[in-house]
Protein backbone atom coordinates (compact mmCIF):
# COMPACT_ATOMS: atom_id res chain seq x y z
CA UNK A 1 0.00 0.00 0.00
CA UNK A 2 0.69 3.76 -0.64
CA UNK A 3 3.11 4.90 1.89
CA UNK A 4 1.83 8.87 2.88
CA UNK A 5 4.41 11.94 3.77
CA UNK A 6 2.41 12.81 6.25
CA UNK A 7 4.08 15.70 8.77
CA UNK A 8 6.86 14.25 11.53
CA UNK A 9 4.88 15.55 14.24
CA UNK A 10 1.98 13.50 13.76
CA UNK A 11 4.10 10.22 14.36
CA UNK A 12 5.51 8.13 16.95
CA UNK A 13 8.49 6.55 17.75
CA UNK A 14 6.52 3.99 20.45
CA UNK A 15 3.80 3.51 17.86
CA UNK A 16 5.63 3.44 14.90
CA UNK A 17 7.96 0.15 16.38
CA UNK A 18 4.94 -1.16 17.97
CA UNK A 19 3.05 -0.97 14.22
CA UNK A 20 5.95 -2.24 12.12
CA UNK A 21 6.75 -5.56 14.98
CA UNK A 22 3.15 -6.34 14.37
CA UNK A 23 2.72 -5.79 10.35
CA UNK A 24 6.24 -8.21 9.92
CA UNK A 25 4.83 -10.63 12.28
CA UNK A 26 1.62 -10.36 10.61
CA UNK A 27 2.00 -10.00 6.90
CA UNK A 28 -1.90 -11.45 6.02
CA UNK A 29 -3.61 -9.28 8.97
CA UNK A 30 -5.12 -12.55 10.63
CA UNK A 31 -4.26 -11.89 14.44
CA UNK A 32 -6.23 -9.52 15.96
CA UNK A 33 -4.84 -10.27 19.23
CA UNK A 34 -4.20 -6.54 21.47
CA UNK A 35 -0.13 -5.68 21.54
CA UNK A 36 0.93 -5.66 25.12
CA UNK A 37 2.67 -2.88 26.93
CA UNK A 38 4.10 -3.81 29.90
CA UNK A 39 5.14 -1.32 32.32
CA UNK A 40 5.07 -2.93 35.17
CA UNK A 41 2.11 -1.51 37.64
CA UNK A 42 -0.03 -0.99 34.43
CA UNK A 43 -0.35 -2.72 31.78
CA UNK A 44 -1.57 -1.86 28.22
CA UNK A 45 -3.23 -3.10 25.65
CA UNK A 46 -2.99 -1.02 21.96
CA UNK A 47 -5.61 -2.73 19.46
CA UNK A 48 -3.93 -5.00 16.78
CA UNK A 49 -5.38 -2.04 14.15
CA UNK A 50 -6.11 1.61 15.22
CA UNK A 51 -5.15 5.72 14.12
CA UNK A 52 -4.22 6.70 10.32
CA UNK A 53 -6.09 4.81 7.54
CA UNK A 54 -5.14 5.21 4.34
CA UNK A 55 -8.04 7.89 3.18
CA UNK A 56 -6.92 10.13 6.34
CA UNK A 57 -2.98 10.16 5.15
CA UNK A 58 -3.73 10.67 2.00
CA UNK A 59 -6.31 13.86 2.30
CA UNK A 60 -3.36 14.87 5.18
CA UNK A 61 -0.51 14.78 2.91
CA UNK A 62 -2.16 16.80 -0.07
CA UNK A 63 -3.21 19.28 2.32
CA UNK A 64 0.16 20.16 3.64
CA UNK A 65 1.47 19.89 0.23
CA UNK A 66 -0.59 22.26 -0.94
CA UNK A 67 0.40 24.99 1.91
CA UNK A 68 3.70 24.02 1.26
CA UNK A 69 3.86 24.95 -2.70
CA UNK A 70 1.27 27.61 -2.54
CA UNK A 71 2.59 30.14 -0.15
CA UNK A 72 0.80 33.44 -0.06
CA UNK A 73 -2.16 32.31 -1.76
CA UNK A 74 -5.42 32.32 -0.68
CA UNK A 75 -6.40 28.58 0.66
CA UNK A 76 -10.02 27.32 1.74
CA UNK A 77 -11.03 24.27 3.28
CA UNK A 78 -14.88 23.27 2.47
CA UNK A 79 -15.56 21.72 5.78
CA UNK A 80 -13.19 20.28 8.51
CA UNK A 81 -10.62 17.82 6.66
CA UNK A 82 -11.15 14.88 8.73
CA UNK A 83 -12.85 14.55 12.50
CA UNK A 84 -9.78 15.53 14.47
CA UNK A 85 -9.13 18.65 15.98
CA UNK A 86 -5.60 18.71 16.25
CA UNK A 87 -5.07 18.32 12.47
CA UNK A 88 -8.09 21.06 11.69
CA UNK A 89 -6.60 23.61 14.43
CA UNK A 90 -3.10 23.40 12.83
CA UNK A 91 -4.60 23.85 8.96
CA UNK A 92 -6.03 27.09 10.81
CA UNK A 93 -2.64 28.16 12.20
CA UNK A 94 -1.06 27.67 8.44
CA UNK A 95 -3.77 29.80 7.43
CA UNK A 96 -6.74 27.38 5.95
CA UNK A 97 -9.67 28.98 5.84
CA UNK A 98 -12.94 27.16 6.30
CA UNK A 99 -15.75 27.68 4.28
CA UNK A 100 -18.66 25.41 5.66
CA UNK A 101 -18.64 23.94 9.40
CA UNK A 102 -19.31 19.80 9.76
CA UNK A 103 -22.89 20.25 9.48
CA UNK A 104 -22.82 22.44 6.77
CA UNK A 105 -23.46 25.96 8.34
CA UNK A 106 -21.71 28.81 5.77
CA UNK A 107 -18.66 30.17 7.82
CA UNK A 108 -17.33 32.26 4.06
CA UNK A 109 -19.94 32.95 1.12
CA UNK A 110 -18.91 31.44 -2.06
CA UNK A 111 -19.60 34.70 -3.05
CA UNK A 112 -16.44 35.69 -1.90
CA UNK A 113 -13.75 33.13 -3.55
CA UNK A 114 -11.99 34.15 -6.45
CA UNK A 115 -10.95 31.94 -9.49
CA UNK A 116 -7.17 31.65 -8.52
CA UNK A 117 -7.94 30.97 -4.45
CA UNK A 118 -7.42 27.34 -3.91
CA UNK A 119 -10.70 24.91 -2.54
CA UNK A 120 -9.44 21.47 -0.83
CA UNK A 121 -12.10 19.20 -0.84
CA UNK A 122 -12.16 16.83 2.48
CA UNK A 123 -11.59 13.33 2.77
CA UNK A 124 -15.67 13.13 3.04
CA UNK A 125 -15.94 14.52 -0.42
CA UNK A 126 -18.95 16.88 -1.20
CA UNK A 127 -22.09 17.45 -3.08
CA UNK A 128 -22.66 17.62 -6.67
CA UNK A 129 -24.45 20.67 -6.42
CA UNK A 130 -20.74 22.49 -4.48
CA UNK A 131 -18.73 20.90 -7.01
CA UNK A 132 -21.05 23.14 -9.57
CA UNK A 133 -20.42 26.52 -7.66
CA UNK A 134 -16.74 25.44 -7.71
CA UNK A 135 -16.48 24.96 -11.23
CA UNK A 136 -18.42 27.83 -12.15
CA UNK A 137 -16.38 29.83 -10.78
CA UNK A 138 -13.51 28.47 -12.55
CA UNK A 139 -11.58 27.26 -9.42
CA UNK A 140 -9.65 24.05 -10.18
CA UNK A 141 -10.53 20.75 -8.11
CA UNK A 142 -9.17 18.15 -9.05
CA UNK A 143 -5.67 17.99 -7.76
CA UNK A 144 -7.02 19.51 -4.23
CA UNK A 145 -9.83 16.92 -3.79
CA UNK A 146 -9.05 14.78 -0.74
CA UNK A 147 -11.60 12.72 -1.19
CA UNK A 148 -11.17 9.17 0.26
CA UNK A 149 -11.29 6.53 -2.04
CA UNK A 150 -13.10 4.79 -0.50
CA UNK A 151 -15.55 6.77 -0.33
CA UNK A 152 -15.51 7.33 -3.98
CA UNK A 153 -15.65 3.06 -4.18
CA UNK A 154 -19.05 3.81 -2.55
CA UNK A 155 -20.58 6.25 -5.18
CA UNK A 156 -19.07 4.11 -8.27
CA UNK A 157 -20.82 1.42 -7.17
CA UNK A 158 -23.80 3.35 -6.34
CA UNK A 159 -23.36 4.35 -9.78
CA UNK A 160 -23.28 0.75 -11.07
CA UNK A 161 -26.42 -0.29 -9.49
CA UNK A 162 -27.90 2.65 -10.35
CA UNK A 163 -28.21 1.67 -13.82
CA UNK A 164 -29.64 -1.35 -13.75
CA UNK A 165 -32.73 0.11 -12.36
CA UNK A 166 -31.68 -0.29 -8.02
CA UNK A 167 -32.68 2.50 -5.49
CA UNK A 168 -30.11 3.14 -3.24
CA UNK A 169 -30.42 2.73 0.57
CA UNK A 170 -27.54 4.51 2.60
CA UNK A 171 -26.93 3.30 5.77
CA UNK A 172 -25.42 6.88 7.69
CA UNK A 173 -25.90 9.96 10.05
CA UNK A 174 -28.07 12.43 7.48
CA UNK A 175 -26.21 15.47 9.11
CA UNK A 176 -22.63 13.80 8.26
CA UNK A 177 -20.67 15.09 5.54
CA UNK A 178 -20.07 12.00 3.83
CA UNK A 179 -23.95 10.97 3.58
CA UNK A 180 -24.55 14.21 2.46
CA UNK A 181 -22.15 13.76 -0.48
CA UNK A 182 -22.75 10.29 -1.09
CA UNK A 183 -26.71 10.99 -1.00
CA UNK A 184 -25.90 13.92 -3.87
CA UNK A 185 -24.00 11.88 -5.95
CA UNK A 186 -26.67 8.70 -5.38
CA UNK A 187 -29.27 10.90 -5.99
CA UNK A 188 -28.25 12.16 -9.26
CA UNK A 189 -28.39 9.00 -11.06
CA UNK A 190 -31.52 7.13 -9.20
CA UNK A 191 -34.39 7.39 -6.26
CA UNK A 192 -32.47 7.41 -3.17
CA UNK A 193 -33.15 7.38 0.92
CA UNK A 194 -31.08 7.71 4.08
CA UNK A 195 -31.50 5.28 6.76
CA UNK A 196 -30.07 5.30 10.48
CA UNK A 197 -30.50 2.22 12.18
CA UNK A 198 -31.94 -1.18 11.89
CA UNK A 199 -34.68 0.59 13.52
CA UNK A 200 -35.53 2.24 10.93
CA UNK A 201 -34.73 0.14 8.37
CA UNK A 202 -37.40 -2.00 10.12
CA UNK A 203 -39.96 0.46 9.35
CA UNK A 204 -38.92 0.91 5.58
CA UNK A 205 -39.58 -3.19 5.17
CA UNK A 206 -43.00 -2.28 6.21
CA UNK A 207 -43.15 0.15 3.48
CA UNK A 208 -41.61 -2.29 1.49
CA UNK A 209 -43.96 -5.21 1.89
CA UNK A 210 -47.05 -2.98 2.11
CA UNK A 211 -47.92 -3.57 6.08
CA UNK A 212 -47.75 -0.35 6.16
CA UNK A 213 -49.67 2.53 4.52
CA UNK A 214 -47.68 3.92 1.63
CA UNK A 215 -48.82 7.76 2.71
CA UNK A 216 -46.93 7.67 5.64
CA UNK A 217 -43.29 6.95 3.96
CA UNK A 218 -42.88 10.77 2.96
CA UNK A 219 -43.26 12.11 6.66
CA UNK A 220 -41.27 9.28 8.53
CA UNK A 221 -38.64 9.64 5.93
CA UNK A 222 -39.04 13.39 5.56
CA UNK A 223 -35.87 14.81 4.31
CA UNK A 224 -34.04 12.09 3.92
CA UNK A 225 -35.00 11.32 0.22
CA UNK A 226 -34.58 12.24 -3.11
CA UNK A 227 -36.72 14.27 -4.99
CA UNK A 228 -39.72 12.68 -6.89
CA UNK A 229 -39.00 9.64 -4.46
CA UNK A 230 -42.31 7.17 -5.86
CA UNK A 231 -42.51 4.63 -2.44
CA UNK A 232 -45.01 2.40 -4.32
CA UNK A 233 -42.19 2.19 -7.11
CA UNK A 234 -38.82 2.91 -5.85
CA UNK A 235 -38.79 -0.06 -3.54
CA UNK A 236 -39.15 -2.88 -5.69
CA UNK A 237 -35.36 -2.88 -6.60
CA UNK A 238 -32.99 -1.73 -3.72
CA UNK A 239 -28.94 -2.23 -2.90
CA UNK A 240 -27.80 -0.86 0.37
CA UNK A 241 -24.46 1.28 0.94
CA UNK A 242 -22.62 2.72 3.72
CA UNK A 243 -21.32 5.83 5.08
CA UNK A 244 -17.97 3.71 5.04
CA UNK A 245 -17.59 4.95 9.54
CA UNK A 246 -20.48 3.21 10.51
CA UNK A 247 -20.29 -0.33 12.33
CA UNK A 248 -19.63 -2.30 9.63
CA UNK A 249 -22.08 -5.00 11.23
CA UNK A 250 -24.72 -2.75 11.54
CA UNK A 251 -24.60 -1.90 7.74
CA UNK A 252 -24.40 -5.60 6.97
CA UNK A 253 -27.42 -7.05 9.28
CA UNK A 254 -29.51 -3.84 7.83
CA UNK A 255 -28.64 -5.15 4.21
CA UNK A 256 -29.43 -8.48 5.72
CA UNK A 257 -32.40 -7.40 6.72
CA UNK A 258 -33.69 -6.01 3.62
CA UNK A 259 -32.56 -8.92 1.84
CA UNK A 260 -34.64 -11.17 3.60
CA UNK A 261 -37.37 -9.27 3.16
CA UNK A 262 -37.10 -8.71 -0.79
CA UNK A 263 -37.00 -12.69 -0.35
CA UNK A 264 -40.42 -12.98 1.36
CA UNK A 265 -41.94 -10.23 -1.02
CA UNK A 266 -40.72 -11.44 -4.33
CA UNK A 267 -40.48 -15.09 -3.31
CA UNK A 268 -36.56 -14.60 -4.31
CA UNK A 269 -34.39 -17.63 -5.11
CA UNK A 270 -30.24 -17.56 -5.04
CA UNK A 271 -30.46 -17.47 -8.88
CA UNK A 272 -33.23 -14.78 -9.09
CA UNK A 273 -32.12 -12.47 -6.23
CA UNK A 274 -30.32 -9.85 -8.22
CA UNK A 275 -33.76 -9.32 -10.01
CA UNK A 276 -34.62 -7.19 -6.69
CA UNK A 277 -31.30 -6.81 -4.28
CA UNK A 278 -28.04 -5.87 -5.37
CA UNK A 279 -25.14 -7.19 -3.75
CA UNK A 280 -22.74 -4.59 -2.08
CA UNK A 281 -20.63 -5.89 0.48
CA UNK A 282 -17.71 -4.44 -1.04
CA UNK A 283 -18.31 -0.91 -0.16
CA UNK A 284 -17.46 -1.67 3.48
CA UNK A 285 -14.13 0.39 4.28
CA UNK A 286 -11.16 -1.99 5.13
CA UNK A 287 -9.91 0.05 7.46
CA UNK A 288 -13.05 0.72 9.54
CA UNK A 289 -13.36 -3.11 9.47
CA UNK A 290 -10.19 -3.09 10.40
CA UNK A 291 -10.34 -1.35 13.51
CA UNK A 292 -13.58 -2.48 14.50
CA UNK A 293 -12.55 -6.51 14.20
CA UNK A 294 -9.72 -4.97 16.45
CA UNK A 295 -11.35 -4.09 19.02
CA UNK A 296 -13.37 -7.00 19.03
CA UNK A 297 -10.32 -9.12 19.41
CA UNK A 298 -9.03 -6.73 22.20
CA UNK A 299 -11.98 -7.05 24.09
CA UNK A 300 -11.20 -11.04 24.56
CA UNK A 301 -8.95 -9.64 26.94
CA UNK A 302 -9.88 -9.08 30.46
CA UNK A 303 -9.03 -5.82 31.79
CA UNK A 304 -10.46 -2.82 34.27
CA UNK A 305 -11.23 0.05 31.94
CA UNK A 306 -11.12 0.91 27.97
CA UNK A 307 -9.60 4.49 26.52
CA UNK A 308 -10.85 5.41 23.22
CA UNK A 309 -9.05 8.30 21.81
CA UNK A 310 -10.55 10.86 19.01
CA UNK A 311 -12.21 13.55 17.88
CA UNK A 312 -15.24 13.63 19.18
CA UNK A 313 -17.03 14.88 15.98
CA UNK A 314 -15.60 11.19 14.46
CA UNK A 315 -18.67 8.63 13.81
CA UNK A 316 -16.00 5.95 13.39
CA UNK A 317 -14.40 6.49 16.59
CA UNK A 318 -17.80 6.75 18.51
CA UNK A 319 -18.22 3.16 17.08
CA UNK A 320 -15.28 1.94 18.77
CA UNK A 321 -16.74 3.79 21.77
CA UNK A 322 -19.81 1.93 21.73
CA UNK A 323 -18.23 -1.63 21.39
CA UNK A 324 -15.99 -1.32 24.45
CA UNK A 325 -19.04 0.00 26.56
CA UNK A 326 -20.91 -2.90 26.06
CA UNK A 327 -18.18 -4.97 27.95
CA UNK A 328 -16.09 -2.74 30.39
CA UNK A 329 -15.88 0.86 31.33
CA UNK A 330 -14.74 2.99 28.90
CA UNK A 331 -13.36 6.64 28.39
CA UNK A 332 -13.46 9.09 25.28
CA UNK A 333 -11.23 11.17 25.01
CA UNK A 334 -9.64 13.38 22.27
CA UNK A 335 -5.49 14.19 24.11
CA UNK A 336 -3.66 13.44 26.82
CA UNK A 337 -4.70 16.56 28.58
CA UNK A 338 -7.79 15.20 29.40
CA UNK A 339 -6.30 12.67 31.78
CA UNK A 340 -6.10 15.23 34.47
CA UNK A 341 -4.74 13.11 37.40
CA UNK A 342 -4.40 9.67 38.46
CA UNK A 343 -8.23 10.54 39.82
CA UNK A 344 -9.60 12.70 37.58
CA UNK A 345 -10.71 13.14 33.79
CA UNK A 346 -12.44 14.90 31.20
CA UNK A 347 -14.82 11.87 29.16
CA UNK A 348 -17.03 12.45 26.40
CA UNK A 349 -20.82 10.85 25.66
CA UNK A 350 -20.19 9.31 22.42
CA UNK A 351 -23.95 9.77 22.09
CA UNK A 352 -24.58 13.30 23.20
CA UNK A 353 -21.18 14.67 22.49
CA UNK A 354 -21.16 15.84 26.13
CA UNK A 355 -18.25 16.12 28.48
CA UNK A 356 -18.40 15.64 32.13
CA UNK A 357 -15.36 15.11 34.86
CA UNK A 358 -15.05 11.42 35.82
CA UNK A 359 -13.64 11.08 39.58
CA UNK A 360 -11.70 7.80 39.91
CA UNK A 361 -11.65 6.47 36.80
CA UNK A 362 -8.13 3.97 37.70
CA UNK A 363 -9.04 1.59 39.53
CA UNK A 364 -6.88 1.41 42.68
CA UNK A 365 -4.88 -2.06 41.94
CA UNK A 366 -1.83 -3.09 40.19
CA UNK A 367 -0.72 -4.29 37.44
CA UNK A 368 -3.96 -2.10 36.36
CA UNK A 369 -4.77 -3.26 32.68
CA UNK A 370 -6.40 -0.85 30.05
CA UNK A 371 -7.18 -1.28 26.92
CA UNK A 372 -6.49 1.38 24.38
CA UNK A 373 -7.80 2.05 20.59
CA UNK A 374 -7.92 5.41 18.59
CA UNK A 375 -10.03 6.25 15.71
CA UNK A 376 -8.71 6.68 11.61
CA UNK A 377 -8.44 10.18 12.10
CA UNK A 378 -5.94 10.49 15.38
CA UNK A 379 -2.47 10.99 15.03
CA UNK A 380 -0.21 8.05 16.43
CA UNK A 381 1.30 10.81 18.35
CA UNK A 382 -1.50 11.64 20.37
CA UNK A 383 -1.92 8.64 21.23
CA UNK A 384 1.78 7.88 22.70
CA UNK A 385 0.72 11.45 24.66
CA UNK A 386 -2.34 9.34 26.44
CA UNK A 387 0.11 5.93 26.90
CA UNK A 388 3.03 8.37 28.26
CA UNK A 389 0.65 10.92 30.48
CA UNK A 390 -1.29 7.28 32.16
CA UNK A 391 2.44 5.33 32.82
CA UNK A 392 3.44 9.23 34.73
CA UNK A 393 0.82 8.19 37.43
CA UNK A 394 2.54 4.96 38.42
CA UNK A 395 5.92 5.72 40.14
CA UNK A 396 8.44 2.48 39.38
CA UNK A 397 7.01 1.84 35.74
CA UNK A 398 9.23 1.28 33.15
CA UNK A 399 10.03 3.96 30.95
CA UNK A 400 8.79 4.47 27.51
CA UNK A 401 12.25 3.97 25.63
CA UNK A 402 12.54 0.14 27.93
CA UNK A 403 9.05 -0.59 26.28
CA UNK A 404 9.48 0.14 22.63
CA UNK A 405 12.71 -1.87 22.65
CA UNK A 406 10.93 -4.79 22.94
CA UNK A 407 9.27 -4.15 19.64
CA UNK A 408 13.01 -3.86 17.54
Amino acid sequence: MKQFNVPVFYRSNLISHIKNYRKNADKLKKDFTPTLLDFGPIQIYLARHFGFCYGVENAIEIAFKTIEIHKGKRIFLLSEMIHNPQVNTDLKAEGVLFLQDNLGNQLIPFDELKQDDIVLIPAFGTTLAIEKILHEKGIETAQYNTTCPFVEKVWNRSEQIAQKGYTIIIHGKPKHEETRATFSHAAANTATLIISDMREAIILGEFITGSRPAAEFYEVFKGHFSEGFDVEKDLQKIGVVNQTTQLATDTQAIADYLKNVMIVKYQLTDATMQQRFADTRDTLCYATNDNQTAVTGMLRTPADLAIVIGGYKSSNTSHLVELCEQQLPTYFIDSANKLLDAQNLVHCNWQTKATQTISGYLPGKTPLKILITSGASCPDNIVEAVIERLVSFFPGAKTMEAVRTAFQ
